[in-house]
């Protein structure tokens, strides 16, 4: 757990004053806009003092955690903004997961409140025995005859909470699953989530008059740091947007004229070839930026045709959090590499007894604050993750952030990415974490071992693919099995293709050779 408090150059210090610098200078532009809403800077101010209040009437108090399981729309970002400025912890919770799913990050979080879609809100009273710790799910329908948040944040005090918020304390969770199949929580202070739209400030990435639109889930943290805290730090529009379909997002682009959005390959393709999207609809897309999958050569192609530049790709995780390598756009791109460290955050290759590795070498990455220019020591990781204390000292042994991938550093200090941590798939920009998947198939007592290995595939990055072997004697019906699935993960996690194999090849260990499985595909 760090104990470092820099200060970030220009501030702010952390997300509860993310709104100062545009009410000063613009407070009646539009600071953010959804399918239900648009509010200028000093109104979403005042919403925000108005949700904060309103979570107080609920109980909630600095340091208790607030579930919000809600769409790309304005009333997820106004419930962080009243978390930060509470000192509460927000935790989103990805619509997409299966109700089992949402009631494990609800109840490991020990989440006092959640604000909640109709739908999400009755699978979490479905699972209310389980959830000793949630006093309450409020329900957020906005149109809606019934929509308990607005009602309760249209009565509630318009005042600024009282009280300093430290900004260096636990403010957020970021759930990422490891080796065990179950998530984890990593815990991001306002600092870090200010962090990334201090530097992209710095860096003069996006104009003055960016419109900077999140197509991603905000449901992601990581999507909160580099959608509206960003956008307000570079004094920017924000646009939630609830579409990701190719003729839906051309459409949110072209009447809200979106100048910056970030999304994955299989969208990009999507939008760049669907016959529904004409070249207008984009004509004010200026910086789309393509991250969280690899991109085919023939993407890579697509993009340099219709934008004229190389698309900028990056490496980052959960824990960092977001990106911390990134490519230059307007300079040759490096085959293989993502990008050297941005300007915060210093790149170390170690090996297995943490020590630094010669330019070229494989070891694992690490991440740590900058030792030069103005960010210089200013970064500071996770601060762990959510009542786990022994991955905690793993993960930050060393004053380092260890990732877990394999990668290496050429002399120019660009990053090759050799292998992702825990045999991650990346299917559409999406995580599939094996072990996860597998726990589930376990659960068949039929299933005597399993292995989840991604299959390449030129617009996803990856699909799931199972490998089960029955126990002697048994047969297994497979769309039984994934019925089973589909009822305890999210769609995307799903294997698209399943395969019975009689046994498994081992490692001398005992452990199963996903490389031969790969082979395979």
């Amino acid at each position: 757990m760090s104990h470092r408090r820099p200060a970030i150059p220009g501030g702010p210090a952390g997300v509860a004053d993310v709104l100062e610098r545009g009410l000063a200078h613009h407070a009646t532009r539009e600071a953010l806009v959804g399918r239900h809403g648009r509010y200028t800077w000093e109104a979403l101010d005042a919403e925000a003092n108005r949700a904060a209040a309103a979570l107080s009437e609920l109980g909630v108090v600095a340091g208790d955690r607030v579930a919000v399981a809600l769409p790309n729309d304005v009333d997820i970002v106004i419930s962080m903004l009243a978390c930060m400025r509470l000192g509460a912890i927000w935790l989103g919770v990805n619509l997409s997961l299966a109700a089992p799913e949402k009631a494990y990050l609800v109840r490991d979080s020990g989440s006092r409140a959640a604000l909640a879609t109709p739908a999400a809100a009755d699978e979490l009273h479905d699972q209310r025995e389980s959830l000793p710790e949630l006093d309450r799910v409020v329900v957020v329908a906005p149109g809606e005859p019934v929509d308990e948040w607005r009602s309760l944040v249209a009565g509630s005090d318009a005042g600024r909470p009282r009280g300093q918020v430290d900004a260096h304390a636990a403010a957020a969770l970021a759930y990422t699953s490891g080796t065990t199949g179950h998530p984890k929580g990593a815990i991001h202070s306002q600092h870090n989530l200010v962090l990334p739209g201090a530097v992209a400030r710095v860096r003069g990435q996006y104009g003055d008059d960016a419109r900077v639109g999140v197509v991603l889930p905000l449901t992601l943290v990581n999507l909160i740091a580099l959608g509206p805290v960003l956008a307000w730090q570079i004094g920017a529009t924000c646009i939630a947007v609830d579409r990701v379909d190719a003729e839906g997002l051309a459409g949110w682009i072209r009447d809200e004229g979106i100048t910056a959005i970030s999304t994955v390959p299989a969208i990009m393709h999507a939008l760049l070839t669907g016959p529904a999207v004409s070249p207008d609809d984009l004509a004010t897309l200026r910086t789309p930026g393509v991250g969280g999958a690899d991109c085919p050569e023939t993407f890579r192609r697509l993009y340099r045709e219709r934008f004229g530049r190389e698309v900028t790709v990056g490496y980052g995780l959960t824990e960092a959090p977001t990106a911390v390598t990134m490519s230059d756009p307007d300079s040759p791109p490096v085959a293989g590499s993502a990008g050297r460290a941005l300007p915060h955050v210093r790149l170390v290759i170690v090996d297995e007894h943490d020590r630094a590795v010669a330019p070229g070498e494989t070891g694992e990455i690490c991440v740590t604050a900058a030792t030069t220019g103005p960010f210089a020591g200013v970064y500071t990781p996770m601060l762990g993750y959510w009542g786990r204390p022994e991955a905690t000292a793993e993960a930050l042994r060393g004053g380092m952030l260890h990732t877990g991938d394999l990668g290496a550093l050429d002399e120019h200090g660009n990053l090759f990415v050799r292998d992702r941590r825990h045999d991650l798939i990346i299917r559409g920009g999406a995580n599939v974490y094996p072990a996860e998947v597998e726990r589930v198939l376990h659960d068949d007592a039929r299933v005597a071992a399993c292995a989840v290995v991604g299959r390449p595939d030129e617009r996803l990055g990856e699909r799931v693919v199972a490998f089960v072997e029955p126990v002697d004697g048994v047969t297994i019906d497979a769309d039984e099995l994934l019925a089973h699935c589909r009822a305890n993960l999210a769609r995307y996690k799903v294997p698209e293709e399943l395969r019975f194999v009689d046994s498994f090849p081992r490692t001398p260990m005992g452990k199963i050779k996903k490389p031969d499985l790969r082979a395979l595909l």
